[in-house]
C-alpha cells in the first residue's frame, strides 16, 4: 500500500512515508538518485548531517559541505552492488559522493582498483574522474548518522531507497557485497521482499560468506557476499586486509562474469 499523509496527501521529503511513496515510482537511477537527495525523513539524521556540514572539521573549513542524502555511485547497469554503512560525516557527507573522502573509501577504492573495478584507487571528491566498472557502491542509510550509528527505524525508513536501487539494478544485477553485519542485516529483508528465497535459517553474517539465492520467475540467481567493513577499527586492527577485501570484491567480478585481476 502507498505511503500518504495522514491526511491522504502525497508525502512531502519531511515526511517519513517520503522514501515508501516515492522511490519505488522512480523509472531510473538518475530519477532516484534526485529523489533520494531531496529527503529530509528523519529529524535526528537532518539535523546532524546539516549540523556538520555548517560546524565543520578544521580540515575542511574551506570547502562546502554536501549535507544532504548521498546517493549510490556507479554505473545503472552494475552487475555488483556493493553495500556500506552509511556515509561519513566528514566523507560522504562532504563530498556527495559515497565512500569518498574518508579512509574507509580510500581503502575500500584501493581494493576495487587492484581487482580492476575502479579506473584509480583514490576517491577524493566528485569532480576527480574516477570510475567505476560493473559496480555501484551504495548503503542501507543515505544521510550520515551520529557516531555512525544509525537508529533501526532510521535504518527501515531509508529502506525503501534501497529496495528501489536494487530493483532498478536487477535485470543485469548478479553480486552484491555486504559490508559489515549492519549491511548484512539491512539487505536480507530487502532481498527477500524483492522475492529472493532466503534460506533457512537466514545466512549469518562473517567475512567471506557466500550465499546463492536461486533464480525466480523475475529474478536472476544472485550471489550475497560478506566482507568486513573497511573502517579503521577494522584495518588499523589488521581485521581487515587489504588482500581479504581484495578476494571478497574479486570473488564477486568473478561470479558475476566482470573480468577481474
Amino acid at each position: 500500500m502507498d505511503a500518504t499523509t495522514a491526511a491522504g496527501q502525497v508525502p512531502g521529503p519531511g515526511d517519513p512515508g517520503f522514501p515508501a511513496h516515492h522511490a519505488p515510482r522512480c523509472a531510473g537511477l538518475a530519477e532516484l538518485d534526485a529523489r533520494l537527495t531531496g529527503c529530509r525523513a528523519c529529524p535526528r539524521l537532518v539535523a546532524w548531517r546539516e549540523e556538520v556540514a555548517q560546524v565543520k572539521r578544521a580540515a575542511f573549513q574551506d570547502q562546502e559541505y554536501w549535507g544532504r542524502p548521498v546517493p549510490g555511485f556507479g554505473p545503472p547497469d552494475a552487475a555488483v552492488a556493493v553495500v556500506g554503512l552509511a556515509p561519513a560525516a566528514h566523507g560522504g557527507n562532504r563530498t556527495g559522493r559515497m565512500f569518498t573522502g574518508d579512509a574507509a573509501g580510500d581503502f575500500l577504492f584501493t581494493a576495487l582498483h587492484t581487482v580492476g573495478l575502479a579506473s584509480r584507487p583514490t576517491s577524493v571528491h566528485a569532480g576527480d574522474g574516477l570510475s567505476l566498472r560493473g559496480v555501484r557502491l551504495t548503503s542501507p542509510v543515505h544521510c550520515a548518522p551520529p557516531a555512525n550509528r544509525p537508529t533501526p527505524g532510521e535504518r527501515d525508513t531509508c529502506r525503501a531507497w534501497l529496495a528501489a536501487e536494487l530493483d532498478l539494478l536487477s535485470p543485469g544485477l548478479r553480486a552484491v557485497v555486504a559490508l559489515g553485519g549492519f549491511g548484512w542485516q539491512a539487505l536480507l529483508p530487502v532481498l527477500a521482499d524483492a522475492g529472493w528465497q532466503l534460506p533457512r535459517p537466514r545466512p549469518v553474517f562473517g567475512h567471506g560468506a557466500h550465499v546463492v539465492l536461486p533464480a525466480t520467475a523475475r529474478r536472476p540467481e544472485l550471489h550475497l557476499l560478506g566482507a568486513y567493513h573497511p573502517s579503521q577499527r577494522n584495518t588499523f586492527t589488521g581485521r581487515l586486509t587489504m588482500p581479504m577485501l581484495a578476494g571478497v570484491l574479486r570473488e564477486a567480478a568473478t561470479v558475476a562474469g566482470l573480468p577481474a585481476s
